[in-house]
């Protein structure tokens, strides 16, 4: 008679995400129908792939939600807490420290953002000025040899919303399209708008392209019903104001 293979004992076994169906399967979920569908058990299930003899990953993940009673409980935890788990090795529980660490560095540097966003509101209220543009644009700009086109869009009353850059290197009528430059503006809820860029060169005499740039815009800009207020051509010293030399 043969010898019959016997399969190991369930407790035995080291489960993976692989014994699960292929349609309860974290990860292929994740691709089907996005991180936002999936349970805070299955993300960490995602993370740390395999279970151990006797238990399944998610079930691990489940055990891991249970004992410290949420995500942020577990992003609290120190790595020997963690450790406590059973199934959770150095390596697993290293893993888990490194996802919520950069989790924790996106929402600070989100946190970051928001609060530029808010000073720069604060700090120019309303543009009453070509001077206040300049001021904002030259801060933003790190490499002056190369061209940087922004768009600033302001509210009914020219109180500063936002400010975006829309491309950088050479400018020329064909590269900047009113598409991209409105776009912003759009999405800003902006009533008008005035774009800026640099010369490399540090003059601030337009070229023929920036010309036609301006009057492509202001064109486009009337049909949208977002007015283009002024143009102004920068440099590391000095600005031009497209308005105030009636070039617009």
């Amino acid at each position: 008679m043969k010898n019959i293979k016997s399969y190991p004992d369930a407790k035995e076994r080291t489960f993976t995400v692989r014994d699960l169906p292929k349609s309860e399967r974290p990860r292929e979920r994740l691709i089907e129908y996005g991180p936002e569908r999936l349970t805070s058990a299955e993300l960490l299930s995602i993370i740390l792939n395999s279970g151990i003899k006797g238990e399944s990953v998610i079930m691990i993940s489940q055990k891991l939600i249970m004992q410290f009673g949420s995500l942020k409980g577990i992003m609290d935890a120190s790595l020997e807490d963690l450790k406590q788990i059973k199934g959770l090795g150095e390596a697993k529980a290293s893993k888990l420290k490194a996802s919520f660490a950069i989790a924790k560095k996106v929402m600070e540097e989100i946190k970051s953002y928001e609060n530029e966003k808010q000073s720069d509101r604060k700090k120019y209220n309303a543009v009453t000025s070509p001077e206040v543009i300049y001021e904002i644009i030259k801060t933003r700009i790190i490499n002056f040899s190369k061209e940087h086109f922004f768009v600033i869009s302001l509210d009914t009353r020219n109180n500063f919303i936002g400010i975006d850059e829309i491309s950088v290197g050479t400018l020329t009528a064909s590269l900047v399209h009113p598409r991209e430059t409105f776009e912003s503006a759009i999405k800003r809820h902006a009533a008008h708008i005035i774009i800026a860029h640099n010369h490399p060169s540090g003059e601030t005499e337009p070229s023929e392209d920036d010309l036609k740039i301006t009057k492509r815009l202001t064109e486009a800009g009337k049909i949208m019903g977002i007015e283009v207020l002024d143009h102004l051509i920068i440099t590391d010293k000095s600005y031009l104001s497209f308005k105030e030399k009636f070039l617009m």
